[in-house]
């Protein structure tokens, strides 16, 4: 062999090697993500922090219900996955963000089960309720089955400060929330009403989810919160274990003989501490439901 040829050969085999770490690297930058060759996948979509609507980056502590839906509707159109587990550590959030959740979840044809982590309550188990099957950990946080809306009422300390407000204004709930007032009985009446309509709505969904009549699930739902073990007494949950249990049932329910392969949809990955969205300020993309004064409309365990 000739030195030139053995040139070439050293040349081949490490624009070989390289290519191989370019490959492995931009495997993990991705997450780690299945590429789409197994038939037989369990897809993990993670539900982590509060749960909102909106278009906020991964890493603040906030699930979006975009990017959950987005990863219900990818994995109910990739023909390798046979079924879904929707892996969730959260206190809850709003409503709506719950919503938009179940009625993506209502939409797929494939089975979902549900594997709550350290937390799982208020709007987080409003999403559990539609699922296939749901499995907790014995001293998971769950239930607290409910709705809050908060006010603030700074009036005595802008008082105390000596400042005063002129409204302007072109109906009498117009300023309902303002913090520089209380709630008339009037505003409160209606407080009351939005409340009970949203409560309506979720308790519902669990007693449709849960096959649960309706006066039971009112006895349950005072917003108290409930134990993974409790609440499969209470048959808020049907089996109790971990995330690998979860996956192992979703498997069988997707009708995969033998271990499953097991990709994972929105995990925070390489990718998105390259990007820094970790590092931003979570308020800049939150503040206009945090901040709002028209209070904060929310199905979440304090």
């Amino acid at each position: 062999m000739t030195q030139s040829s053995r040139k070439i050969i050293h040349f081949i085999v490490i624009v070989l090697i390289l290519l191989f770490i370019i490959a492995g690297s931009f495997y993990l930058i991705m997450g780690g993500k299945d590429l789409g060759i197994s038939t037989n996948r369990v897809e993990v979509i993670y539900v982590q922090g509060e749960m909102l609507t909106g278009s906020i980056p991964t890493g603040f502590g906030i699930a979006t219900s975009e990017d959950i839906v987005k990863s219900l509707k990818d994995a109910n159109e990739d023909e390798g996955v046979k079924a879904i587990v929707m892996r969730i550590n959260s206190p809850g959030g709003s409503p709506a963000s719950a919503e938009e959740i179940v009625g993506a979840m209502k939409k797929i044809d494939k089975p979902i089960v549900i594997s709550m982590g350290d937390v799982a309550a208020s709007a987080a188990y409003y999403i559990s309720a539609p699922a296939d099957k749901i499995i907790a950990n014995p001293d998971t946080m769950t239930g607290s089955i409910g709705v809050i809306w908060e006010f603030q009422n700074r009036s005595k300390f802008y008082d105390k400060e000596g400042t005063s407000f002129y409204i302007a204004k072109s109906g009498e709930l117009k300023d309902m929330g303002g913090d520089w007032k209380g709630l008339s009985d009037e505003e409160k009446q209606y407080v009351d009403q939005v409340i009970t309509d949203a409560y309506n709505r979720f308790i519902k969904e669990v007693a449709d989810g849960r096959n649960l009549s309706l006066g039971k699930v009112k006895d349950l739902a005072d917003g108290r919160i409930y134990t993974g073990a409790k609440a499969k007494e209470l048959g808020l949950v049907d089996d109790l274990g971990s995330l690998d249990d979860a996956i192992e049932i979703a498997a069988r329910l997707g009708g995969i003989v033998g271990k499953p392969e097991v990709g994972y949809a929105n995990r925070p990955s390489l990718s998105r501490l390259l990007f820094g969205s970790e590092k931003t300020d979570a308020s800049a993309f939150t503040s206009y439901f945090f901040d709002n004064r028209f209070g904060r409309l929310l199905s979440i365990y304090h």
